[in-house]
């Protein structure tokens, strides 16, 4: 399969191609590699769609791109945000426009509303059979990142200061 959406995965999406099984590097997106601080008074007023619908004009966090672009070529990169499919167009533009380096996005389907670590910790099981080492991971939750030390993931925590 070329670039796109993985068959067996709609949620998932390659940026040139699947890679094969490997070691592999996680990173979040909101708050991690994009400043959403100009949206989250969306959060505030439960106004979910108006702040996903936003993301495309995030400016990117300079030093975790930074970090991305010095990860060894070796590794793969797979983006996991909780961040709807819906706003994949807007998300594949800011990653192209700010030439950011990644493998695979995974996102949460439309219609899924479980708690981002639930849909985070399924997929972490799904990355795994398909192959992928993962070695670390970036988030910004404490919740995720509670959840990826449970999974076995050594997860570097950001703090956004979007969470309590």
């Amino acid at each position: 399969m070329s670039a796109g959406v993985d068959a067996r995965h709609h949620n998932w999406y390659w940026n040139a191609g699947p890679v094969g099984p490997g070691p592999t590097v996680v990173f979040d997106m909101d708050g991690v590699l994009s400043d959403a601080t100009g949206r989250q008074h969306h959060i505030e007023s439960w106004d979910w769609d108006a702040f996903f619908a936003a993301c495309g004009d995030d400016e990117v966090i300079h030093e975790l791109s930074r970090l991305l672009s010095l990860l060894a070529p070796e590794l793969h990169v797979v983006l996991l945000t909780a961040r709807p499919m819906r706003v994949r167009p807007q998300t594949l533009e800011w990653l192209g426009r700010h030439g950011l380096r990644w493998d695979l996005l995974c996102m949460r389907e439309d219609a899924e509303f479980r708690e981002a670590w639930r849909f985070k910790q399924r997929t972490v099981g799904e990355l795994r059979d398909h192959g992928f080492e993962l070695l670390l991971a970036f988030e910004d939750d404490r919740r995720n990142a509670d959840m990826f030390h449970a999974e076995g993931v050594p997860c570097v925590y950001i703090h956004s200061g979007y969470y309590d």
